[in-house]
């Protein structure tokens, strides 16, 4: 398997994961419920991972990074969440950008080679990546970390597990 092919598998199953955890999300009361004062929910995940997908387009392909106003303030590294849904964009636009980063950088992706996969990043990226896929496998694996803490949120109210589970 190429390893364009493997970062297309890994990306494509981490998002559908994270979608299905999403989808029981429907009140604002739900999308900012935390498990504890500090911890993080699940529209402040769903933020945080699109201007993440942004600032990894911005390093393999910066074209195609996107302006989005107020963003890294709220869901930057170092934010803190607030339970107040109206401090965040509406759910729908939040979604919406969401989708639309992931698709972009999925396209980036696809149009890459495994040969400029792995090429060195460009001056000034940060250390922790050693060339241009490793943008992509860091992005398959936060995300998986981030789907972790939304499904604590999921699962704190009351959600049935996606996947087996203990039996009530």
């Amino acid at each position: 398997m190429s390893t364009k092919a493997r970062l297309q598998g890994q990306l494509t199953r981490s998002r559908g994961f994270l979608e299905k955890i999403l989808a029981d999300f429907k009140t604002p009361q739900e999308w900012t419920h935390q498990v504890h004062p500090k911890a993080n929910h699940a529209l402040w995940v769903t933020g945080h991972l699109t201007t993440v997908d942004n600032f990894f387009t911005s390093l393999v392909a910066p074209e195609k990074a996107k302006d989005l106003p107020g963003y890294n303030e709220k869901f930057g590294m170092g934010s803190q969440p607030v339970a107040d849904a109206t401090a965040y964009p509406a759910t729908d636009e939040l979604l919406r950008n969401f989708r639309e980063r992931r698709e972009t950088l999925m396209g980036v992706l696809d149009g890459m080679t495994d040969e400029q996969l792995a090429e060195k990043m460009p001056p000034g990226s940060p250390e922790f990546f050693t060339d241009k896929a490793s943008a992509f496998e860091l992005a398959a694996w936060h995300e998986g970390m981030h789907s972790g803490q939304a499904t604590i949120a999921r699962r704190a109210l009351g959600k049935k597990p996606l996947i087996g589970g203990a039996p009530d």
